[in-house]
């Protein structure tokens, strides 16, 4: 880690503090309230908790915060896992005795639905003095600070990854404390990390997204990313308001990766099929888009690849797929574009412009 950057950036963080110090409390107010919230749980009273309390519960958590229908995802939730199974993985995972690289491993693949961000939000409120929040923001804001091996796609946050994280942010908690941060656990390094942190890594980030000819970097990475562009997919069709799944088959013989689905009133649907290629021959996604063009609802198929196999794709589908109906998508494109969205969310629903019963 650069410590110059760090100490740099701390300075100017409490600098800022002082200046505007009725913002600062504002918003260590709404992060007290929530730890309180999470803290007044203990085991049983979470395995005790109903689907209504439970709805409660996710609600308030900034993971959430992209969703404006939070109901329909807490009933997904329950709907996919069982309600007493997820309480009792929760609580394994939150007040558990076994070490953490342990209980966030056996939790992520024993739960659906639930990833890193949210998992780490809850272990920092009910231990905020052990447990960071492991997110897209910490990982740009360490990055920035120089923290070698970041993540970059969800199956990468693993149980050890999460335990590296938050020894290197108890590092910074106490650079917080030594530059005479009032508060300093883990919950105000996220703190530090959204309001100091963020802006200059983000404009770094953006300058590290495109080679000298300004097009887009291509991602090489050895391990398949197919189901983490497939759960993408899902989320950014969730996200723009279609029904969206994947492992859908939409022709016979044809079982695709995402589909988005839109009802027209009682006419019927219209269907937008994606296939994901990370590497390898492009013949089954070119055959599974082509039965896909069968289903009269189908609207356009989309190959979502590298720009190599994007390539390939494009060459080896001429003839086979109706180009009219074929589209291309970069798999960068599809992260790059999910990452925006959920920004853009949440940041639509802290106006609380509809209310929640809605």
């Amino acid at each position: 880690m650069n410590k110059q950057k760090l100490r740099f950036a701390i300075s100017s963080f409490v600098k800022s503090k002082k200046v505007n110090a009725a913002y600062y409390n504002h918003n260590w107010i709404d992060r007290e309230k929530r730890r309180s919230y999470y803290q007044s749980f203990n085991k049983d009273k979470l395995l005790a908790m109903t689907e209504e309390n439970f709805l409660e519960y996710m609600s308030k958590l900034w993971s959430m915060l992209m969703w404006g229908n939070k109901k329909f995802i807490v009933d997904k939730l329950i709907a996919d896992n069982g309600f007493e199974t997820l309480k009792k993985h929760l609580a394994e995972l939150l007040y558990g005795t076994t070490q953490i690289e342990q209980r966030w491993d056996d939790f992520l693949k024993s739960v659906k639905g639930i990833g890193p961000a949210t998992i780490s939000e809850l272990l920092t409120y009910v231990n905020p003095k052990e447990y960071v929040i492991f997110n897209k923001t910490a990982i740009i804001c360490l990055s920035y600070l120089e923290v070698p091996d970041m993540p970059k796609y969800s199956y990468q946050c693993t149980g050890k990854k999460f335990a590296e994280i938050c020894a290197i942010t108890k590092d910074i908690s106490n650079e917080l404390r030594l530059a005479g941060a009032k508060e300093y656990d883990l919950l105000a390094v996220d703190y530090f990390f959204w309001d100091e942190l963020l802006p200059l890594a983000e404009h770094k980030e953006m300058k590290n997204r495109f080679n000298e000819n300004g097009k887009p970097k291509t991602v090489n990475d050895s391990k398949s990313i197919h189901n983490e562009i497939k759960e993408k997919l899902v989320a950014i069709g969730e996200l723009l308001g279609f029904e969206s799944r994947s492992e859908v088959k939409i022709a016979v013989g044809a079982v695709v990766d995402a589909v988005w689905e839109a009802r027209i009133g009682n006419m019927g649907k219209a269907i937008y099929v994606f296939e994901v290629q990370s590497k390898g021959s492009v013949d089954s996604l070119i055959l599974n888009l082509k039965k896909a063009q069968s289903n009269p609802a189908v609207q356009a198929v989309v190959a979502v690849a590298d720009e190599e196999q994007l390539a390939k794709i494009i060459g080896e589908s001429e003839g086979v797929i109706d180009e009219k109906f074929l589209r291309t998508w970069n798999s960068d494109d599809v992260l790059a574009v999910y990452d925006s969205l959920t920004r853009a969310h949440e940041s639509i629903n802290k106006l609380k412009l509809v209310p929640e019963s809605f």
